[in-house]
């Protein structure tokens, strides 16, 4: 056994069923040995994406995504993708080719520090010079990636290593990294002081963050918000922690968030953040959270917590085991006058949006279109006005919000969209970016039509820069820079040469017959929603 063959055998023994990427010479022995296994190789068709689509996968999978591109550029395009998985803490092993050992630093051709340049991106990240390590460093790698605050873990090999003799291959039980102990269990005592603040509050509210979803556990929330009537709000990446329309759920939060959610951190007089980093576009005034309020910060990262916001109680630990703990605990607590009152605001703080009635309004086509699909879908949203309409007006029941929330990386929607669909072939899933967001990965088409991968696509098309421009016309009043998306391709036909159905979207009134034929099409199928260029996300 060679490392190439080692690094296979690692990922056999830790079930990985598929891995994106883009080969090159630096990491074709890899390749060259994914060819005698079930592992199957999905040719995306710019490293970036590669990032993207692991990530999919790996968010509706629990599972760890797995990536893998050669040396050089094919590994400094990767470190987009690995920043945006970085930022919300998604789980990926990347992999990367590097030149002979002999020759790293010696600025050969398609050599890139890609160690060092990912550093900031990257929970930890290894460069690989023994092939005889190759087991030990993959099974830590996969242990590190998914517990703790999950995130990506680098392994860059180069190609000696990869085709050194492996001459004893013995993949590690467990893992027991003396530096890395991760606590996952919340502390007792600072549990029963959060029951105890519980008991003496009136108006308190869990603000859920990605947190929650990542450790798998929305159902134990929902149950300790029913079982106690307390109010729920979320950040963008805790959209689905609660279903939309559960009568104790009240929006999400920050600058784009529903007006009754901030309302409800604004007056509560305790906050629960589970899961959230307080970072600025969900909370971006930290001393509202923390004047005159109890504020309890649980976060399985310790470094999280009192980052941005100085809480009363902290509280670290993985919010499953948390909320089990919690829900073990007696607390009599009466907050129905609390609730009542968010429902009243939720009534009267109402969408001040202006749509214009001969254009569709996008808002209203995610309500629709969210409300139509299946129950257990996967929306996945880009980045740009797209995803703030997405945030505020799509509705979850038991499916997956996607987007990238940390790193605001625009084209992360069809990649990811491709990734969560292979991932799980039995959910529907749609994705929804704009114009902008669309060109930067339309090119992904390819890899759906070579797989066969049946995602639905919706360009919501403005012909602008929406989000940018919409900046522009407020702050430097209206004249804009850069803005306008000129030369874009027509649709139907890009969706023509990939053999794609088509649906344009253009009148308000025709919104739900576009919307059930896009949805009722069983293959991959791409429709253009025609919207006010001079449209705003409020």
């Amino acid at each position: 056994m060679n490392g190439a063959q080692a690094m296979v055998k690692c990922l056999e023994n830790e079930g990985v069923e598929m891995v994106f990427g883009y080969p090159g010479v630096a990491i074709c022995p890899f390749y060259d040995s994914l060819l005698d296994t079930d592992i199957k190789s999905v040719l995306i068709r710019t490293e970036q994406n590669a990032a993207h689509a692991a990530s999919g996968l790996a968010r509706v999978t629990g599972k760890v995504g797995v990536c893998a591109v050669t040396s050089g550029p094919g590994a400094t395009n990767l470190i987009t993708g690995i920043a945006t998985a970085f930022a919300d803490s998604i789980p990926l092993v990347c992999i990367t080719g590097q030149v002979n050992s002999e020759l790293i630093g010696s600025d050969v051709f398609q050599e890139a520090d890609i160690t060092g340049a990912a550093e900031s991106f990257v929970k930890y990240s290894y460069l690989v010079k023994n092939a005889e390590d190759i087991p030990q460093i993959f099974k830590e790698a996969f242990y590190i990636a998914n517990t703790g605050r999950k995130g990506p873990v680098l392994i860059d090999v180069p190609i000696d290593v990869q085709n050194a003799p492996v001459r004893k291959f013995k993949y590690p039980d467990s893992v027991s990294m003396r530096t890395y102990k991760p606590t996952v269990k919340g502390h007792i005592v600072q549990i029963k002081k959060v029951i105890a603040e519980l008991e003496k509050a009136k108006r308190p509210v869990i603000c859920a963050g990605g947190g929650v979803l990542l450790g798998d556990a929305q159902k134990l929330l929902r149950e300790f918000s029913h079982r106690h009537k307390i109010p729920v709000v979320t950040t963008m990446m805790g959209i689905g922690a609660m279903q939309t329309e559960d009568p104790l759920y009240f929006g999400m939060v920050g600058n784009n968030g529903a007006p009754c959610a901030n309302r409800a951190m604004n007056e509560a007089d305790m906050i629960i953040m589970v899961g959230a980093r307080v970072a600025d576009r969900a909370v971006n005034q930290p001393e509202i959270i923390t004047k005159n309020k109890v504020l309890v910060h649980m976060d399985v990262d310790p470094a999280e917590i009192g980052k941005n916001a100085g809480p009363t109680i902290p509280l670290v630990g993985d919010a499953k085991h948390i909320f089990s703990d919690m829900l073990e605990q007696e607390l009599d607590g009466d907050y129905s006058e609390w609730v009542v009152c968010l429902q009243e605001y939720e009534k009267t703080m109402t969408d001040t949006r202006k749509p214009d009635p001969a254009f569709v309004d996008p808002a209203e086509f995610v309500r629709r279109l969210s409300d139509k699909m299946e129950q257990d879908a996967v929306y996945v949203a880009d980045v740009g006005q797209n995803q703030i309409w997405s945030c505020r007006n799509c509705k979850i029941r038991e499916g997956s919000f996607l987007t990238s929330g940390g790193m605001g990386t625009m084209g992360y929607s069809i990649p990811a969209a491709m990734g969560a669909k292979l991932g799980a072939p039995g959910r529907q899933v749609v994705a929804v970016c704009g114009d902008g967001s669309f060109q930067m990965s339309m090119m992904e088409f390819a890899t759906m039509r070579q797989y066969q991968v049946p995602v639905k696509i919706v360009v919501i098309a403005n012909h602008y820069l929406g989000m940018v421009r919409e900046y522009q016309q407020n702050t430097y009043k209206g004249r804009y820079s850069v803005v306008e998306l000129g030369g874009g391709p027509d649709l139907e036909k890009l969706a023509q040469a990939y053999g794609m159905d088509f649906i344009r979207l253009e009148a308000p009134d025709k919104m739900d017959e576009a919307i059930d034929a896009f949805l009722k099409d069983e293959d991959a199928v791409l429709m253009e929603c025609v919207i006010n260029p001079m449209d705003t996300v409020k």
